[in-house]
């Protein structure tokens, strides 16, 4: 298979996916029972929470400056901000391919290298993914109960019982498999792991480590704040529980990370969600597109007014410094 191939499904199957997905989820829930909520939402929530999204964008941009700084390099904020939004407003047309125009960014208009900038933005994805999995860990905790009846209630005990034991069982044939096996599969995910191991060790021995794992817990505080207030917007979903507001977080993350920007997906992920703890279902899906919308608004602005503005000032500051 050949690249352009590769990239043209890599952009036209999660957008054909997300078209598919939504005209069923129009059929079973029409717009008539929707357009309701989004007329009688208050959108001072939104607001507000559009507003905490944008502070976890500030504090990723001021964050990124801790990784590049033992290295040598003062990165501007400006830039570091720039870049940030110009990688979102990316990964809405080829998902991921935004961490790649970031480095680019500043190999552009602050000189560093590529390899050096991209690698630093790894280390941020690290630290990312172990905030995600304390947050499902938590989740798992403080709602149990419910997962295990909800499990219970799918599967009898006796196939749960032979499904982790399965699991245990495909756990040490894996980890054997890792250890033992050099194959092209195995040395992947070996490395994946390392660089885990890695990425978690350099964190705690960068200059201002403290500061950098604040602004990490920060940047997942604001998202989770994000979501709940703006639940606040749908009066349907002013008694919701803080269990399915973070299973609904968790699940509009990886859609988030698996597709171009949740593109339709990601108010489908929340309806999923919210409807393990029988929410009404349009009131949910409701709230997943006013969420979505709000903040893709805020990223198609500010990542284009960067696309415009990056340039001019940077030719400004070139202009300044001589």
């Amino acid at each position: 298979m050949n690249n352009v191939l590769k990239k043209t499904l890599k952009i036209s199957v999660p957008l054909l996916l997300a078209v598919i997905l939504g005209w069923y989820s129009f059929s079973k829930i029409p717009l008539s029972q929707i357009i309701p909520h989004f007329k009688s939402a208050n959108y001072n929530w939104v607001f507000l929470g559009t507003f905490l999204g944008l502070l976890s964008h500030l504090s990723r941009a001021y964050r990124w400056r801790y990784l590049l700084e033992p290295m040598g390099y003062n990165l501007r904020f400006t830039n570091s901000f720039m870049a940030v939004m110009i990688t979102y407003l990316s990964n809405y047309g080829v998902p991921r391919s935004g961490e790649v125009l970031r480095a680019a960014v500043l190999t552009n208009y602050e000189n560093i290298p590529f390899e050096k900038s991209f690698g630093t933005i790894v280390s941020e994805r690290i630290a990312d993914l172990i905030i995600l999995l304390a947050i499902i860990g938590f989740t798992l905790i403080l709602e149990f109960n419910f997962i295990l009846n909800l499990l219970q209630q799918t599967i009898s005990f006796k196939k749960l019982a032979i499904l982790a034991i399965a699991g245990i069982l495909m756990l040490g044939i894996g980890y054997y498999f890792i250890l033992k096996s050099n194959s092209k599969l195995a040395t992947k995910v070996k490395h994946f792991f390392i660089g885990l191991i890695e990425g978690m060790a350099s964190i705690f021995k960068m200059k201002h480590k403290w500061k950098f794992i604040f602004h990490t817990l920060f940047i997942w505080i604001m998202y989770i704040a994000m979501f709940y207030v703006t639940t606040f917007a749908v009066k349907d979903l002013n008694n919701i529980s803080i269990g399915a507001i973070l299973i609904a977080f968790i699940s509009a993350s990886f859609i988030i990370a698996a597709t171009n920007g949740g593109v339709i997906v990601y108010p489908l992920a929340i309806l999923a969600a919210f409807s393990l703890f029988n929410i009404p279902e349009s009131p949910a899906l409701a709230f997943g597109w006013i969420i979505w919308t709000s903040q893709t608004l805020m990223v198609i602005l500010l990542g284009t007014l960067s696309f415009i503005y990056l340039p001019i000032y940077n030719k400004k500051s070139k202009t300044t410094n001589l």
